[in-house]
């Protein structure tokens, strides 16, 4: 398939600003860029949908710039309830860093980063006013969806002006580097809307601009985020065996869409692996291809082994085959007690709140519900201590099949 046919199948294109997108997207190389705000020092697994639709354009033979908003990033783009807290350029300018890196790493160094604060900074208000506010009109500003959902609570002129300087950055980066598309997620429509508008208005070019539906669990919720915290794309961040967790847990109903949004798998590829996982769903070869996609783009193959070794290692009980660095990538998220002295079991199960009293810990020990470091423990009598613990610190508690506790040995 041709990339306008791909991106079709894909469901990738949602909004259309332009006169034939067909013929743009599947004609000669074009310069074509995609933004975001540096308000963490990381992007998480929500902005992946969009890198990856950039880095389909750039497969094709498209000219990807990459825009890191750290003349936006100052003020904010409007939330849908509340204006967001101001960041200090400080910490902006070290999340642009950041940022600028991870893109690169997951271009594979072939894509130019833009800091749209290298064009504002020396931008006077009047000029700005002049060359930009002039042909805007308030009133299409405000019928926009972006700044009409604010308008019963409020909202700042700060706020107000953001869709202003996005559709600048369009302007700008037509005239210095002749882009001719923006891509964005479909929240995005308003803000690239006001582009191509001043655009037309102000050098009397029609230019084109798509958005990427936002892509939302079973439930609901934008994608990457669990019980409201980003997973992350830093692997520092959100480790390769989090990531795959996440991934291999996804519904039935959203991994086909998934595997057409996240991965480089061809339409043939996607339908073999529907068909094999629809005949046996519960082994989850779907979920399991979407996560060796996701994580080996990202982070390579050795970071998806690695969290495929500390799930088997998991779930067959060898514990004491994770390196150091494996087994607190493991049990980052699970809960965790501390002691400091050697201590009976069912007093340590009871100390750490694993169990709620000396009859239940006797209870679950002699019933063969508790392991300790993959080993089931039956001994009412062990005495735990350093020795005990896996690298003389930690001691992995696990309750029954699936309810891990990491105590560590200070």
């Amino acid at each position: 398939m041709k990339l306008y046919e791909d991106l079709m199948y894909r469901g990738l294109i949602k909004d259309v600003a332009s006169e034939n997108l067909e013929k743009v997207l599947d004609g000669e190389p074009i310069a074509f860029y995609w933004g975001t705000d540096p308000t963490a020092d990381s992007l998480h697994l929500g902005h992946y949908s969009s890198l990856v639709t950039a880095k389909r354009l750039a497969k094709a033979g498209h000219h990807p710039i990459l825009l890191v908003g750290g003349a936006t990033g100052l003020i904010g783009d409007p939330r849908p309830t509340a204006e967001r807290e101001i960041i200090s350029k400080e910490i902006i300018d070290g999340n642009v860093e950041a940022i600028k890196k991870q893109v690169l790493d997951i271009f594979d160094g072939n894509a130019e980063i833009v800091n749209n604060y290298d064009w504002f900074k020396d931008i006077s208000w009047i000029d700005f006013l002049r060359d930009v506010g002039k042909y805007i009109n308030v009133n299409y500003m405000l019928a926009k969806d972006i700044i009409n959902r604010r308008l019963e609570t409020g909202i700042t002129f700060t706020e107000f002006a953001y869709t202003l300087m996005q559709g600048y950055d369009f302007l700008y980066l037509h005239e210095t580097k002749n882009v001719v598309l923006e891509c964005a997620g479909s929240d995005q429509w308003g803000n690239i809307t006001t582009g191509i508008d001043l655009i037309n208005k102000k050098i009397g070019k029609s230019l084109n601009a798509f958005t990427m539906p936002l892509i939302l669990d079973s439930a609901g919720n934008k994608f990457g985020k669990s019980e409201g915290n980003a997973l992350w794309l830093d692997e520092s961040k959100t480790s390769s065996y989090e990531l795959y967790q996440y991934l291999i847990n996804t519904d039935d109903a959203k991994v086909e869409e998934y595997l057409k949004v996240f991965t480089f798998l061809s339409k043939e590829e996607i339908e073999d692996i529907m068909k094999r996982h629809n005949e046996v769903p519960e082994q989850r070869i779907a979920q399991k291809e979407l996560a060796k996609q996701i994580i080996t783009d990202l982070h390579g193959e050795e970071s998806f082994n690695k969290a495929l070794k500390i799930t088997e290692a998991l779930f067959s009980g060898d514990i004491k085959s994770l390196d150091e660095d494996e087994l607190k990538a493991a049990l980052s998220g699970v809960e965790t007690s501390t002691i400091s002295e050697e201590v009976n079991i069912v007093d340590m199960l009871v100390n750490t709140g694993i169990l709620s009293s000396k009859r239940e810990a006797r209870e679950f020990l002699t019933n063969g519900s508790i392991s300790l470091n993959g080993e089931r423990i039956t001994d009412l009598e062990l005495t735990i201590n350093k020795d005990t613990c896996l690298y003389n610190k930690y001691l992995v508690v696990r309750r029954g099949k699936k309810k891990y506790h990491l105590v560590i040995f200070e």
